[in-house]
This record gives structure tokens, C-alpha cells and sequence, in this order.
């Protein structure tokens, strides 16, 4: 390598005193800038040249050690400086420093987001907190409440000065087109539940009802006989066989399966036949037996008497051929078969008197080729009913129950024997599970609903019951009802009139009185059906259309805090038809309180020289002085053939306060002169203008060390305006500069972690205080004289090495 290797050498330690210069110089350029961090140059050694390994001891040999040669210096980092500055106190509120680790975050102009220590800061012509060079000062904001919203960054904004004083709105100005071409609103959305029952009447207890197989008479235990007899009056045909079977018999004249046939065979001169040992119910189910006997030689059993106890059991029969009564049914049931039990005021089957709710389910029971009995059929001891029904499903369908008899009395113990085909049975009336309907009168405790899982109570006790509906596709606001053991159906109904807005009779325009459906003829309002259905008629239009989906309805027990949905199957009957236009906007009370208000215009009529539109108006925060409502006013608005405003039948809406310490009601004129009635592919309705004004102005405004930023208004009231956030790294000095005392994450820097000032390691911050530049001034000049030493002597060694080899190149010129 020789002597041209020390060129490289001394290059490369000229190389890094320039860097040492470099960065002291701007250490100490940056000296008097506001959070500027210096940086620290690290060297490191380059190559090396081995001349020599060396050698380890041995036995003759005490070991060489290596022999080598560097090859000069490199640097090996550029490192900033992270401690923390000096704070300078500043009389500007907006000048913040960082106390420990962090950075603000700022956005640029181009959206980036970086972070900067240089916390300087003050407010650009939009009130927004921003950078000497316009970058805006990132956290969260604040909303209409003054809390702080801390879900997304946004740029700080503290608005000096341009809060007024609260004060009510008094005046609304309207603006938009309403299209006298559009359709007519004529009709209004009708929206219906399933029925509904009232478990306040009394339904059967079948807890003790039994359905088991009907029994068949036993001829053998008892040894049954029949043998030939002769009176000499007797009816009967000599010489011939009868044959013989018994049944049982319920109270309601229902028989059991039929014995086995036993039979006497007359001699010549025998007119009668002497029935022994005739068996007897032992289930204690039938209070009579029935003997079937078949003519002379025959096979068709016909009713031959009936024994009207369970004691008797012998039986002289002398009956001639041809008297006997009614043939033997012989009709057996295949298949699964359930029961209902309702009870009635008056016979005739469905449909006569008042039927109660079903009883629970009695069965199944399986039968094959054999009857059902139902002992122990429930009574009634509220003394409401008279009746009781029995229903059953078929063998094919389980779900479905038809009318089967009905038994007329109230006597307890009584069974029932089911010997009904289905087919006998069905094109009975079919079993009504809701039972007794509800009425306006019935209460909310006693409500039922009929479902997939039977009859069960709506409420299951008191408790808040919210309603979240929609209008016009619109989503209302939550409104609530206390439902206690007084509250009734019509309680309910009100309500939901009332929560959704549905102005009924003449409204606040006692003049125009607001339209009936014209589908139905019903006037708007709610209403509980003769079927016990809850039914809401809306106001005509499709933007008065109100829907109350599965989940509107949700009810919270007293005492609990789970909320259930309560599904009354709402159900949309007829379709709105109309068209108009739909304007939100806030007003503001006496005190300044925000209030949402939406007014909807429907064109109610139109002729050849006039078009009239009818408005309603709703205001969520409307506080009756008992009630849910949230109407607000109504009125006619009339355009003439060149789309003017030619009149107004009433322009104030009014909005109650009951229990708001503010003025009361809040009457707001609407102005609809700027509203054009002219022609338009798409109906709109906006709030150009409104007058009133939340509360205070502010003045002034803080920022702690946590980084709420805290505003001073002129009323003597403060409120949050937003809080600064901080970023940490992990590795700071792994950021990337930017310029302009800004910094970028790096690839070795980790991500950002955001927090507020004083949390998770987070330095915190000094208002009215600025961070001083970091750099240490005799450090900074000790490093360059040492560097400018480093650099001669480095330029030295050049300049040996020159000498050197010019005398070598001399050497050879005079060999």
C-alpha cells in the first residue's frame, strides 16, 4: 500500500472534521431557535490493513501479536440531542412548551402530519392554533356542548370573540322551491301491530287435565254372558243369533271404544235374551254405559239401552228387530294429538259470547285405532264464564287447532272422550290464541301478544319504556313513557302519537283543520282496533310517514338496566302518498339552549291559479307540561300562478318549556317569503337564517399542563374549547428532520403514540412559555476548534506524504 494509502487516511479524517464542523455550525446557528434540538457527531474507525496475524506461545516461542494498520476515520452517527431546553417565560397564552418527552402534532398545508418541539404558536384569521409558518396544531375538539370529543383529531380552534351573548330566536327564514306538480297528499301511512289480549280475564288451569288413551269395557273379568231366555212377550226372532257390545259414556254423551262382542243364540221357542255381569267403569270418567245390539243374525250394532249408572249389571233384553236405536260409532284416531281448553259466556261454539285466552297445552298423547279421554276438564271460579270449548289439532298439522265440542256446564271432574275425525272437524272455527282483546282500558301489566313461543305478557312489570321511530324515513328522537300498574293501552297509544309528532283535530290553525286519511276516511291520530290491534294513522304526505320497526320499542324494568326490545309486529297497512320537503335546523331558547326543529312541507292542494302546501313542525326538545309530544305548530302556505307567496294561514310554531327555567313557549315566526313555488324537478326546503344565539362571547382562554385548552367567556362561565395532544416515540433520534423545526416518524423512530400532556410518559405542558434551543454554545465552539485542529493535522499528514513521495520520485530520477 505504501504511501498512497495515507492519502485515503488523511482524506477520510478531513472528511469527518467537515462533518463536526458542519453540524457544530449549526448547532450554533440554531442557538436562539425556539425548540431546536442540537446533534452530537459520533466517529468510528474504517479499514484496517493486516499486516501480520501474529502467533499464539508455544513451547520454544513466547507468541507475536498482530500487526495492523488503519486505514482512517468514518462517522459513524449524526445524532440529535433530545433534552430538554431551557423555558423562556412569553406573555402570549398560545406560546406552549413541552416539560419531558413529546411533540405537538401539526397538519401542513398538504395534510401531512408531523410533529414539532418549537411551540410557538398563534391564531390564523380562522381562530385556528397554528405554527409560525400557518402548519395547524392538532387534538380534539369540542361539540355544540363544549365536550371534548376525543375520537379524531382535528385542528385546534379557539374562537375569541366570536360567541355573542345568548338570546331566543324570535325569526326563521325559509328558503327552497316547492313544486306545485308534484303528487297531492292525499293519504297517510297507517301503520298496525298484530291483536292483542288482555290476560285480566280469566283463562282455563289445566295443570290437572289429563288426555290418556279412552278405555275399552271388559267382558272377560267380569265374565259377561248373554243366554237365550223366553218371557212369552218377547220381541225377539227364535232360532237366530245376537250379538252384543258395551260402551262407556261421558257427561257429554261422548262414548268409549266398544267392547269385545259377545252373543246368545235363541232356541225355537226363546223371544228374549239375559245379559249378565255387564261391566263397569272403574276410571270413575263416565257416568253411563250403552248396550249396541245387532238384528237377528245381523252385523250392524244398533243402541239397544243405556244404563244411567255404574252399579246395575244385568240386563233383560225383549227388543223386536227393527226397534232399535242409533247405530254404533265405530271412528277411531291415528296419530299425535294436542288439546286447547277456552272458557265462554255463551253456547254456540266460536264466535258466540266472550272467549278467553287458551289454556296451556294439554298432550301430545299418541294414539293408534283408539279414542282420547280428557279427564279433569278446568272449571271456572271467576265466575265470568259459563262455557268451556275444546280444541285440537289434526294428525297432519300440529300447529293448527280447530273446534272440537263444547261442554255447558261448570261442573268439575267432568271428562270429555274424542272420538272426531279430522276431517269431521276440519272446517271448524279455528283457535284463537290471543284470546280476550285489549281495549283503550286495558292495562300495559295485562297486555299479551301471541308469538312462536305462545302467549306471553308484554311487560313483564313496570319499568321506562323508550320509543326510537322514524318519519319520513327521518330518525326521531328518543322519547320515553313511565309504565307503572295503572298505565293503559291507551296511555300507550297516546304516547306514540305524541313521540312521533302526529298532529290530530286543528293543530295551531283552529281555522284549517288538518285533513283525514283519504284511504281509510280515520282522522290522524292513534287508535286500538276492534281486533285489539295498536294502529297509528300519520298526517297525509310521505314525509309525515311514521314506521316503528323491531327494535324501536325498548323496555328497561324497574330496577334493572338491561334493556329489551319490545316487537309488536308493526306493520305498514297503507302507503303514504305526496310529495314535499324537509328542513332541520336549530333554534335557541331564552337561555341559549339549543333546540332541533324540523319542518315538513306537504302539498295538501293545487288548482288552475294556486298551489297550498300544509307545514308541520316537530321540535325534539319540546317539554309539554305533561306528555311526550313533540309538535310544534302547523299552517297553510299558498303560492300564486307565478310561484309568490300569496298567503299564510298561520306562520308561528311554538315550542313549550314547561320544565326549562327559560321564557316560555318559545315563539319562532317562520318566514316563507324566500320559498318559490315555482316548478321544480326536486322539491327543497332549507333555514337560511335564524336570530337567536347561544350564550356568552368569549374572551379569553388558558391551556393547562394536561393541554385542555380552557375559554373565559364575557358572562363569567368557562368551557372546554379542546385539548392539545402529544405524540412519544420510542426512538425519537430516529426521526426524520423536515425543516422548519419539524420532524417526520422515521423508519427507526416507531410509530407516533398519542396521549394527553401528562400521561403514559408524556411530558407536560407551559402555556405562555417557549422552549429554548438546547445547543451548548462552549460545547459547540470546543467541538469546532477541535474539529479545525483534527482538519490541520489531517492536511498535514497530506502534505508529508507529498514530500515523501516527491523525494522518492527524485530518488529515481537520478538512479
Amino acid at each position: 500500500m505504501g504511501l498512497s494509502s495515507v492519502f485515503s487516511t488523511a482524506i477520510s479524517g478531513l472528511q469527518a472534521s467537515e462533518t463536526v464542523i458542519d453540524v457544530s455550525g449549526n448547532n450554533i446557528a440554531n442557538a436562539n431557535t425556539a425548540g431546536f434540538k442540537a446533534s452530537n457527531v459520533q466517529f468510528a474507525t474504517q479499514f484496517l490493513q493486516t499486516l501480520s496475524i501474529g502467533s499464539a506461545p508455544s513451547g520454544n516461542l513466547g507468541g507475536t501479536n498482530p500487526q495492523q494498520i488503519g486505514l482512517g476515520a468514518l462517522v459513524s452517527s449524526i445524532s440529535p440531542d433530545f433534552s430538554q431546553g431551557t423555558l423562556q417565560i412569553s406573555s402570549n397564552p398560545s406560546d406552549l412548551a413541552i416539560q419531558g418527552d413529546g411533540f405537538f402534532t401539526v397538519q401542513t398545508q398538504n395534510g401531512q402530519q408531523l410533529y414539532t418541539r418549537n411551540g410557538a404558536f398563534k391564531l390564523n384569521g380562522n381562530n385556528q392554533l397554528v405554527t409560525a409558518n400557518g402548519d395547524k396544531v392538532l387534538g380534539f375538539g369540542v361539540d355544540s356542548g363544549f365536550n371534548i370529543q376525543s375520537t379524531n383529531l382535528v385542528p385546534i380552534s379557539i374562537p375569541l370573540g366570536s360567541a355573542a351573548v345568548a338570546k331566543a330566536t324570535q325569526n326563521v327564514s325559509l328558503q327552497g322551491t316547492l313544486s306545485p306538480s308534484g303528487a297531492v297528499a292525499t293519504t297517510a301511512a297507517i301503520t298496525q301491530t298484530g291483536a292483542l289480549g288482555d290476560s285480566s280475564f280469566a283463562s282455563p288451569n289445566t295443570s290437572g287435565t289429563t288426555a290418556a288413551i279412552a278405555p275399552t269395557p271388559d267382558i272377560v273379568g267380569p265374565g259377561t254372558t248373554a243366554t237365550a231366555a223366553s218371557s212369552g212377550s218377547g220381541g225377539m226372532t227364535a232360532s237366530s243369533t245376537y250379538s252384543y257390545e258395551v260402551v262407556f259414556v261421558d257427561a257429554a254423551g261422548k262414548e268409549s271404544m266398544p267392547s269385545a262382542a259377545f252373543s246368545a243364540t235363541l232356541g225355537g221357542s226363546d223371544d228374549s235374551a239375559s245379559l249378565a255381569n255387564i261391566p263397569t267403569d272403574s276410571t270413575g270418567k263416565y257416568v253411563a254405559r250403552r248396550i249396541y245390539r245387532t238384528d237377528a243374525n245381523g252385523t250392524t250394532y244398533k243402541l239397544l239401552t243405556t244404563i244411567n249408572d255404574n252399579t246395575t249389571t244385568n240386563f233383560t233384553d225383549s227388543t223386536a228387530d227393527g226397534s232399535l236405536g242409533a247405530s254404533l260409532n265405530t271412528t277411531t284416531l291415528t296419530g299425535n294429538y294436542s288439546y286447547y281448553v277456552t272458557f265462554a259466556t255463551a253456547t254456540g261454539g266460536p264466535g258466540h259470547g266472550f272467549e278467553s285466552a287458551p289454556s296451556s297445552l294439554v298432550g301430545p298423547l299418541n294414539v293408534i285405532n283408539g279414542r282420547v279421554v280428557l279427564s279433569n276438564l278446568p272449571t271456572d271460579s271467576s265466575g265470568q264464564y259459563t262455557v268451556r270449548r275444546i280444541y285440537r289439532c289434526s294428525a297432519t298439522d300440529p300447529n293448527s287447532f280447530t273446534f272440537v265440542t263444547e261442554i255447558p256446564n261448570n261442573t268439575a271432574g267432568v271428562s270429555y272422550t274424542d272420538n272426531n275425525s279430522d276431517a269431521s272437524i276440519a272446517s271448524n272455527a279455528a283457535l284463537d290464541m290471543t284470546g280476550p282483546r285489549a281495549t283503550t282500558n286495558t292495562l300495559l301489566i295485562n297486555l299479551m301478544q301471541n308469538s312462536t313461543t305462545g302467549l306471553h305478557h308484554v311487560f313483564s312489570s313496570g319499568g321506562t319504556l323508550t320509543l326510537s321511530a322514524t318519519k319520513g324515513g327521518r330518525t326521531l328522537t328518543t322519547k320515553s313513557l313511565t309504565v307503572t300498574n295503572n298505565t293503559t293501552v291507551l296511555d300507550l297509544v297516546t304516547f306514540m302519537q305524541q313521540a312521533t309528532g302526529i298532529q290530530t283535530g286543528s293543530g295551531s290553525d283552529p281555522a284549517n283543520p288538518i285533513p283525514t286519511d283519504g284511504g281509510s276516511g280515520l282522522a290522524a291520530g292513534g287508535y286500538v282496533t276492534a281486533n285489539g290491534q295498536l294502529e297509528l294513522v300519520s298526517n297525509n304526505g310521505t314525509d309525515n310517514a311514521v314506521a316503528i320497526g323491531e327494535s324501536s320499542l325498548q323496555f328497561t324494568p324497574s330496577g334493572g338496566t338491561i334493556a329489551q326490545s319490545i316487537n309488536l309486529n308493526f306493520n305498514q297497512t297503507q302507503a303514504a302518498t305526496g310529495s314535499g320537503a324537509v328542513a332541520d335546523f336549530l333554534v335557541y331558547d331564552s337561555l341559549g339552549i339549543p333546540l332541533n326543529v324540523r319542518v315538513t312541507m306537504e302539498l295538501q292542494s293545487q288548482n288552475g291559479s294556486q298551489s297550498t302546501f300544509r307545514w308541520f313542525a316537530d321540535a325534539a326538545q319540546n317539554d309539554p307540561a305533561s306528555g311526550a309530544g313533540i309538535s310544534a305548530g302547523t299552517g297553510l302556505v299558498t303560492f300564486d300562478g307565478n310561484g309568490k307567496l300569496l298567503s299564510t294561514s298561520n306562520s308561528t310554531l311554538s315550542i313549550q318549556r314547561a320544565h326549562v327555567p327559560s321564557n316560555k313557549p318559545l315563539s319562532i315566526d317562520l318566514d316563507f317569503s324566500q320559498v318559490s313555488g315555482l316548478a321544480a324537478t326536486t322539491n327543497s326546503l332549507a333555514a337560511g337564517s335564524q336570530d337567536g344565539f347561544a350564550p356568552g362571547k368569549l374572551t379569553s382562554y388558558t391551556i393547562g399542563t394536561d393541554g385542555i385548552i380552557t375559554g373565559s367567556f364575557d358572562n363569567g362561565t368557562q368551557r372546554d374549547l379542546g385539548q392539545i395532544r402529544l405524540a412519544r416515540f420510542a426512538n425519537p433520534s430516529g426521526l426524520s428532520a423536515q425543516g422548519q423545526n419539524l420532524f417526520a416518524a422515521g423508519v427507526n423512530s416507531g410509530l407516533a403514540v398519542l396521549g394527553n400532556p401528562g400521561s403514559d410518559g408524556i411530558g407536560t405542558i407551559s402555556s405562555g412559555a417557549i422552549e429554548l434551543s438546547n445547543t451548548d454554545l462552549s460545547k459547540s465552539l470546543i467541538s469546532l476548534i477541535s474539529a479545525s485542529e483534527q482538519y490541520q493535522g489531517n492536511a498535514r499528514v497530506i502534505q508529508t506524504a507529498q514530500q515523501l513521495l516527491t523525494t522518492l520520485i527524485n530518488i529515481n530520477g537520478t538512479v
